[in-house]
């Protein structure tokens, strides 16, 4: 019998594009979004405790983050825990939780999976992640998951595959970043592309072998902290690590560059949740097409999303595509879909003082 896989969770982004809610100190993957009395993060966790044990558990965070890790997954060994001391994007991310795999399992099977996703039919997603562990088992595949889409998303990214693959792998043909609507409504036509879910699959020996070839600094950087993983000494060459590693993701890296990189079509009701907007269409709306979460009173108002505190009433009246949110000290009002502002607004935020941030 197969020993079940290790899960690595990339828990250390800032989710600007939920703020305010989301916020430096508390960003969205700790946040109970959805409703459902357990975070993002939690969510995650209990999606992949169905088919691994919790000491296979890897979460890669923000050291800032740490405590709020440990509070939220107790489940976890401590030392599980893998605190980056910047931002490096997911290549160096994977490649930490990587080389610290290889010395605690050098015959492990591994799923990466971002901390902040939503998936519906858990049945249908744990049937379509042991077919990618399995083609992972083959010929050092990189495998990811792609979302068979339902419409021309430009918020995505797409990953086109060679419909003539035998087996529930698919070899990949290319990939591509966000589109825009025409080239998305193109590719969803086709029926040869999916959505990027960000979600990898891989023995570990498979991916330690790409950064060898693919990201060769990179490689070079991690192998060096062999003697100093599972020791008091492993945050200082972490520090050390990081200062030298560059800012890429493993899309880039490493997945477009290989020619051993296969997709598992999944269809599991995902969504990466990672905007109001996609957080508009997943909850419930009035017949208005509005989703209101708090004390509010629509007039002649639809298509918005009103999340507002209940120990106030807010009155809105004459919007269309609109958001108006607040948390602590901030009260945004913004367009629904104006997704690309959010670096904007939090930029400028940051300037009137990091509290508002």
């Amino acid at each position: 019998m197969k020993q079940k896989p290790y899960v690595v969770i990339m828990a250390g982004g800032i989710g600007s594009r939920f703020w305010p809610y989301s916020r430096n100190n508390h960003p969205k993957q700790f946040l109970d979004i959805l409703g459902t009395g357990r975070t993002l993060l939690q969510m995650t966790f209990d999606r992949f405790v169905q088919i691994s044990d919790p000491d296979r558990f890897f979460v890669v965070t923000n050291d800032s983050y740490f405590d709020l890790v440990k509070e939220q997954l107790p489940e976890m060994p401590e030392d599980h825990i893998l605190t980056e001391p910047m931002r490096r994007n997911t290549a160096a991310c994977i490649a930490f939780a990587s080389y610290k795999i290889k010395k605690l399992d050098p015959e492990a099977r591994v799923v990466v999976t971002p901390a902040d996703h939503l998936i519906l039919k858990d049945e249908k997603f744990q049937l379509r992640v042991n077919d990618a562990l399995d083609a992972a088992d083959e010929n050092e595949r990189l495998v990811t998951i792609g979302i068979k889409p339902n419409r021309p998303e430009t918020g995505y990214g797409y990953i086109q595959f060679m419909t003539d693959t035998n087996g529930v792998a698919k070899k990949v043909k290319t990939f591509t970043e966000k589109p825009n609507l025409n080239l998305a409504k193109t590719f969803v036509e086709s029926g040869d592309f999916v959505w990027n879910s960000g979600m990898f699959v891989w023995k570990n020996s498979s991916i330690l072998k790409a950064f060898e070839k693919y990201m060769p600094e990179l490689a070079e950087v991690f192998e060096e902290g062999e003697g100093f993983f599972y020791t008091d000494q492993e945050q200082e060459f972490i520090k050390r690590a990081y200062s030298l590693v560059k800012n890429i993701s493993i899309d880039y890296g490493v997945m477009e560059k290989s020619e051993n990189v296969f997709v598992v079509l999944g269809d599991f009701g995902w969504s990466d949740l990672g905007s109001w907007m996609s957080l508009h269409e997943l909850q419930p709306h009035d017949d208005k097409n509005n989703v209101v979460e708090g004390n509010a009173l629509l007039y002649d108002t639809s298509n918005s999303f009103v999340k507002v505190n209940s120990d106030k009433l807010v009155v809105v009246q004459g919007l269309d595509n609109y958001l108006i949110t607040e948390a602590d000290n901030v009260l945004l009002i913004c367009k629904l879909d104006a997704e690309k502002k959010f670096r904007e607004f939090v930029s400028d935020a940051k300037s009137r003082g990091e509290e508002f941030v």
